[in-house]
């Protein structure tokens, strides 16, 4: 079902089969994907997105989302009112977005994932674990955006250790040398 006010651009399609295979044994076989869609009111969904049916409940996109295009989501997901999905974002099946939450570009949430209402989750990282309400993540996996800027700025000065380390080895390798040459030359006794 479409709600009042909701712009669907160009080329997406809602209520296409779900992503949804099991293994016999010999082959993987479809699962019948037998829910259905709800986009609420005053929802964009930009051009070229993918917004899957449920296998049997619905797949829901809450009042007021805004969504980017080339955006992916899967089966069974509950996407929060205004919450927001830049392109190229992916989420899986029966993963839910909080009201208000961010999801950045080419960011993938992994299947059975919470995104907490208000979550800000940076460009090209990668969800694979409950994000709590209000907090702001980068990454692959997805860390606290602290965490993962400090990580980042230690990174970028490993080159530099990494000259300072083969210098301070080449002066010990030379110290050691001359004590070598200093012991053997020192008389026994």
């Amino acid at each position: 079902t479409l709600g009042e006010r909701c712009v669907v651009h160009s080329g997406t399609v809602i209520g296409g089969d779900g992503f949804g295979f099991r293994w016999d044994g010999r082959a993987h076989r479809k699962v019948p994907q037998l829910g259905r869609v709800v986009i609420e009111d005053d929802v964009e969904i930009g051009c070229n997105c993918c917004v899957d049916r449920a296998t049997l409940g619905e797949t829901r996109v809450r009042r007021g989302a805004k969504i980017d295009n080339l955006v992916q989501i899967g089966h069974n997901t509950d996407i929060g009112a205004h919450a927001i999905l830049a392109g190229q974002a992916g989420v899986a099946g029966s993963s839910s977005e909080g009201a208000g939450a961010v999801i950045g570009g080419q960011v993938a949430v992994s299947d059975h994932v919470a995104v907490g209402a208000g979550a800000r989750i940076g460009g090209q990282s990668g969800v694979t674990k409950n994000v709590p309400a209000g907090a702001a993540v980068f990454g692959t996996p997805a860390r606290p955006l602290k965490d993962s800027l400090r990580e980042l700025a230690a990174l970028s000065q490993l080159p530099g250790l990494l000259k300072q380390f083969k210098q301070q080895q080449q002066e010990l390798d030379a110290l050691g040398q001359r004590v070598g040459e200093l012991e053997r030359g020192s008389p026994q006794g």
